[in-house]
């Protein structure tokens, strides 16, 4: 097995993530097959009801696991779909225990941390590594290395490390440097007592990469090699870029995937990274700007949003144009009306739940509809086009979603019936990867040029069948369904050029190098209309 271990020091949230898998990038433009995965400290047994605010969009894989954004990141960077086995938390592996020692699977023993958590952490590392068939496997760390909930984490990988030599496991530890306004420099010393503190755990890193909010002279990195007992070249600057696409090129300027396949012993002779070379020309040539609305319920934060954020994004960069978003809090249109939308090109109005800004919502999407400017709406979103439509159009002032008033008259949004029955929160939605069929002569077939797709999902609610004909009679158009035709996966409006909303989330699939076709057509609308 080979295996890179991406652990972090000083603070989190400072990219290990985005770090990993660069260098997942860089392997696999290099000829290898990576595979990525996570486990992280927390006891919640996924991510999907951890509230966006405090931990950031919730990303849902093609098997319906939720994960957080770290797994996004692997994803698009590797271009390579992932699945559970990507994403373990304490609180999963605690459950798998505690259900194993009930069965009686330990009688007779006392359980432990070690040797049966980390026992557990190292098969499923070499469990899935096998069935990935992976020449390369990527394992993060979550947290930073001082963190007690990951003492047992780091212990697994040290185990693996001494089971399977320094040739077949390598340590990458991301570190960060602080910027003193008073002197006007960069301090070293919080990346060497984070060093110290892994050495206490017995592993010393191979590389290093410094994080800082300014450039990193040679100076600096001789310093950090110097007191940190690491090569020169094993310390990768990673100042903060303009673009995070640009940071697999820079860390293939700087030899990481040779130098770490080479401790590896494996050939490093085939790197190609035309393809993010070609990307990155694109963002430096994009200079006319055009401007998205961003009309939500946690706008904010924008990690709370960042998979669609950043596929809007990259969608107008392979046209060579930079998307300017504006986050738009939804209640402040509710308090101020829609002047706010007045010098926007495109509207996009993302997933949430809770009833709160639902208003202000349906107020953007009347705005959009009225005065042909080009939207996007995804989940949520796609339900408050039907509202809208039905309130404003079919003159059904009522209109509403059963989630927001469960006994109303008229909701054409309603509570899926596999859903009537869930009684607890977690994992319980229609999620993961659900096939679709799209219908000829629509936008969403001009989109796609396909007839099937398959798209990832995360909802309870869904367009209200009763009101179907009704609304297509009016030009609201259910475009796309599931293939027995009762679930409306895709809506659109006739007689406009870009009115459209998907119940599926398409910022769950789209990569760097290759944007979902909504994005795109969301982006040449835009273009079209400004002229």
């Amino acid at each position: 097995m080979k295996l890179i271990v991406v652990t972090g020091g000083v603070l989190s949230g400072i990219g290990k993530g985005i770090s990993g898998a660069s260098i997942g990038a860089i392997l696999k433009a290099s000829g290898y097959k990576v595979f990525m995965q996570k486990f992280d400290g927390y006891l919640n047994v996924d991510a999907g009801t951890i509230n966006p605010y405090k931990h950031g969009e919730v990303f849902v894989m093609d098997d319906g696991a939720e994960t957080d954004l770290d797994v996004w990141h692997y994803e698009r960077f590797i271009d390579v779909s992932l699945n559970k086995s990507s994403c373990h938390t304490s609180g999963k592996l605690y459950e798998e225990i505690l259900m194993k020692e009930r069965k009686g699977d330990y009688l007779g023993q006392d359980v432990q941390i070690i040797p049966h958590f980390t026992d557990l952490i190292k098969s499923k590392i070499q469990e899935w590594y096998t069935d990935a068939e992976a020449d390369i496997s990527i394992v993060e760390v979550g947290g930073t290395v001082w963190d007690m909930e990951n003492e047992y984490i780091v212990e697994a990988m040290r185990q693996l490390r001494q089971e399977f030599g320094e040739n077949n496991v390598v340590f990458v530890h991301l570190t960060y440097l602080p910027y003193l306004a008073a002197t006007k420099e960069l301090k070293t010393k919080p990346t060497q007592n984070s060093v110290r503190a892994l050495r206490t755990r017995w592993i010393t890193p191979d590389f290093l990469i410094t994080r800082a909010d300014a450039d990193i002279s040679e100076a600096i990195l001789e310093k950090v090699a110097f007191f940190c007992g690491v090569p020169k070249n094993h310390v990768v600057p990673a100042p903060t870029v303009e673009s995070i696409y640009q940071i697999p090129l820079d860390f293939a300027k700087r030899d990481v995937g040779k130098l770490i396949l080479d401790q590896l012993q494996l050939p490093s002779d085939k790197l190609d990274m035309s393809a993010w070379e070609d990307l990155y020309i694109n963002i430096k040539a994009s200079i006319e700007e055009l401007h998205v609305a961003m009309v939500g319920k946690y706008v904010w934060l924008e990690d709370a949003y960042y998979s669609l954020n950043e596929w809007l994004k990259v969608a107008w960069l392979h046209q060579q144009r930079k998307v300017v978003l504006h986050f738009i809090e939804a209640e402040d249109i509710e308090k101020n009306g829609v002047d706010v939308l007045q010098d926007m090109d495109a509207i996009c109005v993302p997933g949430g739940f809770g009833e709160r800004g639902i208003q202000g919502m349906v107020m953007a999407a009347q705005y959009a509809r009225e005065n042909n400017v080009p939207y996007l709406w995804v989940c949520l979103g796609s339900q408050i086009m039907a509202i809208e439509f039905a309130k404003n159009v079919l003159g059904l002032d009522d209109a509403n979603s059963q989630e927001f008033l469960p006994d109303g008259q008229h909701n054409v949004v309603h509570i899926m019936e596999t859903q009537k029955s869930v009684t607890t929160k977690g994992g319980t939605m229609r999620l993961g990867t659900y096939p679709c069929t799209i219908k000829a002569d629509t936008l969403a077939r001009e989109i796609f040029w396909v007839e099937h797709i398959d798209e990832r999902h995360r909802h309870r609610y869904e367009f209200n069948n009763a009101y179907r004909e009704q609304m297509e009679d009016a030009w609201f158009v259910v475009s796309g369904t599931s293939p027995d035709g009762e679930l409306a996966e895709i809506v659109e409006v006739k007689n406009h050029p870009y009115m459209i909303g998907a119940q599926f989330h398409p910022e769950l699939i789209s990569r760097p190098l290759r944007p979902h076709p909504m994005f795109v057509g969301l982006v040449k609308a835009a273009m079209e209309r400004e002229g």
